[in-house]
């Protein structure tokens, strides 16, 4: 039998190949709008999450919060716009809130949020993703 290196005495070793050490749920982005950061808080205290799912839900919050701002500049400025022609064609945000609705959908499915609640008792579920 060779011999053990000081460092390998020294550090335990983990047998039980279910140890986890449960870390704090991730702080939402800074960049976020604050009704998107109590949404990431949410989510991120109800399950645990990967960093992969941590960097999907920051897309998805990306992408709501992308697509809020482009609702509000079509509700300001209106759904379309005059050309150069003297006609009208839809305004460019409709595409851009349209697409990041798109985008925060699909971030929802990768994610798989609607799976069963968890007892009070009991840890969070891990997110799978969604294909199978």
């Amino acid at each position: 039998m060779p011999r053990r290196s000081r460092a390998e005495l020294t550090t335990p070793h983990l047998v039980d190949a279910d140890y986890e050490v449960e870390a704090p749920p991730p702080p939402p982005p800074a960049h976020l709008s604050e009704a998107t950061k109590a949404w990431w808080v949410e989510i991120t205290s109800e399950f645990v999450l990967k960093s992969h799912h941590c960097r999907v839900l920051e897309i998805a919050c990306d992408a709501w919060d992308e697509m809020v701002a482009a609702r509000m500049v079509v509700q300001k400025e209106g759904l379309t716009v005059s050309t150069v022609q003297g006609g009208d064609k839809p305004h460019p945000a409709t595409s851009i809130e349209r697409d990041c609705r798109a985008a925060f959908l699909k971030a929802l499915r990768e994610l798989d949020l609607d799976s069963e609640p968890r007892p009070a008792d009991k840890r969070p579920p891990p997110i799978y993703s969604n294909r199978r």
